[in-house]
């Protein structure tokens, strides 16, 4: 796993991390000492190699102006900031996920990229459509 982010002629593209994938696959693991096993392991632990299948697929593309979201190489979705209403990272500290909302539709998407660059590009471009934590006071 490397923490250097791509820089592209027009844009960033974010390394992968592979600790959702990771930690899903583990938590499967967890159910082999439970009376339901295997059908728990074999449901959740899939799910977890799906995702890291994903992780080493996808990748997340900030440019000027829009975040893309590409597979192999190839555009898969553009998310222009101008349509963005707001967003905020879920979790962070654990394998967590991004949450954003355009004019159009909210997305959630499970975090497989290191989560510090993608905050960054995010506060970089889009800073004022954070949404902030409610402080109890």
């Amino acid at each position: 796993m490397t923490s250097e982010n791509l820089v592209a002629n027009d844009g960033v593209i974010l390394s992968p991390s592979y600790r959702l994938p990771i930690f899903i696959i583990l938590a499967g693991l967890l159910f082999l000492i439970t009376p339901f096993n295997p059908w728990p392991t074999i449901v959740i632990s899939s799910f977890g190699f799906f995702l890291l299948l994903q992780s080493f697929t996808l990748k997340l593309k900030f440019t000027k102006d829009d975040l893309i979201v590409m597979q192999l190489g190839n555009e898969l979705r553009r998310f222009p900031f101008k349509n963005w209403i707001a967003w905020r990272i879920i979790l962070p500290k654990l394998p967590g996920f991004l949450y954003f909302r355009e004019e159009a539709s909210p997305h959630l998407l499970p975090i497989l990229f290191e989560v510090n660059s993608l905050e960054e590009q995010l506060r970089l471009r889009v800073k004022d459509l954070e949404i902030q934590k409610e402080v109890d006071s």
